[in-house]
């Protein structure tokens, strides 16, 4: 090696070592920490994708901060659907979750999807637990209940999504179980409750109840935009509850956005210190919204 190659490669040397100089307050912050991750999106079907996710998180958890994943699964339970023949009905955008239906959903989450996530993290290096909802009594559901408006009458009905839940309860004895064992806690949103039914449950409101009931650092939401964008289309970095209010007033935020700020929103409320929504499309975001002063998507907090 010349000199002057020897003098690079010490240059870029010397640039990683600074980089992780610059995140080693970031790391001390959140040692012994939580982080729930909710993975899903385009993500979950590019390969590349999926590698970067599982090493972030084994990074992480090598740090010392103890990662949740709470997966989803929507395209791959349709695609699933469509495969085995079994029609699928929607109201107002949601689909009704038949018996037939929740028992594809089920296969397919707690099945394929989760396991598959478990050997990514496996190949990075991590102890990944694949579990779902219904082990050890993690999550207990509620069916779902929604009402639409009668085009003709503009009178409020009922409409029965099926074996479609929410959380009600959680209890976080086997996430922190696994944690303490080195292990990384990677779950499919499947609930059992009281009634003896297996629901569906919505994996970002899974996540969020899991974050708040263990009082987590942090709530990622990955999904496949930016954060939360103003009318101009420039990336609100941080945001409050009633910033949210007024942002779902005036029409800045809309569609699918709405209820994921809400979830993150119902999480802070309830325990969790702060929300993140990232996209999970660029590579090793969430190690940039944690590990550096300009963060990479939009954070919600109470204060």
């Amino acid at each position: 090696m010349s000199a002057v190659e020897n003098a690079l490669d010490n240059k870029a040397m010397l640039a990683k070592a600074e980089v992780l100089i610059d995140a080693l307050p970031y790391m001390q912050r959140y040692a012994g920490r939580t982080f729930v991750v909710k993975y899903g999106g385009h993500a979950m079907g590019d390969p590349e994708a999926a590698r970067d996710f599982a090493e972030d998180i084994v990074l992480l958890k090598a740090v010392g901060i103890n990662p949740v994943v709470v997966h989803g699964g929507g395209p791959q339970i349709g695609a699933m659907l469509k495969k085995l023949g079994v029609e699928s009905t929607f109201i107002d955008g949601l689909r009704v979750t038949d018996k037939a239906t929740a028992e594809v959903a089920e296969m397919v989450l707690s099945g394929a999807i989760n396991k598959e996530l478990v050997s990514w993290i496996a190949n990075a290096g991590g102890k990944a637990l694949g579990i779902s909802g219904k082990d050890a009594g993690l999550v207990t559901a509620t069916k779902v209940t929604r009402t639409t408006k009668d085009p003709g009458s503009n009178i409020e009905q009922a409409i029965d999504l099926g074996f479609v839940g929410e959380p009600s309860q959680v209890d976080t004895t086997i996430l922190e179980t696994a944690g303490s064992a080195g292990m990384i806690p990677v779950v499919a949103p499947i609930g059992a409750g009281e009634d003896g039914h297996t629901y569906n449950i919505n994996a970002d409101t899974m996540a969020g109840a899991i974050a708040a009931a263990l009082g987590a650092a942090r709530l990622f939401l990955l999904t496949d935009v930016p954060g939360v964008l103003d009318k101009e289309k420039n990336l609100l970095t941080d945001l409050r509850p009633g910033d949210v209010e007024r942002l779902k007033a005036d029409g800045t935020i809309t569609g699918g956005m709405i209820p994921k700020l809400e979830t993150c929103v119902h999480a802070v409320e309830a325990g969790c210190e702060a929300a993140v929504i990232l996209d999970g499309r660029v590579p090793h975001a969430m190690l940039l919204e944690i590990f550096t002063s300009k963060g990479a998507g939009t954070l919600i907090r109470n204060a």
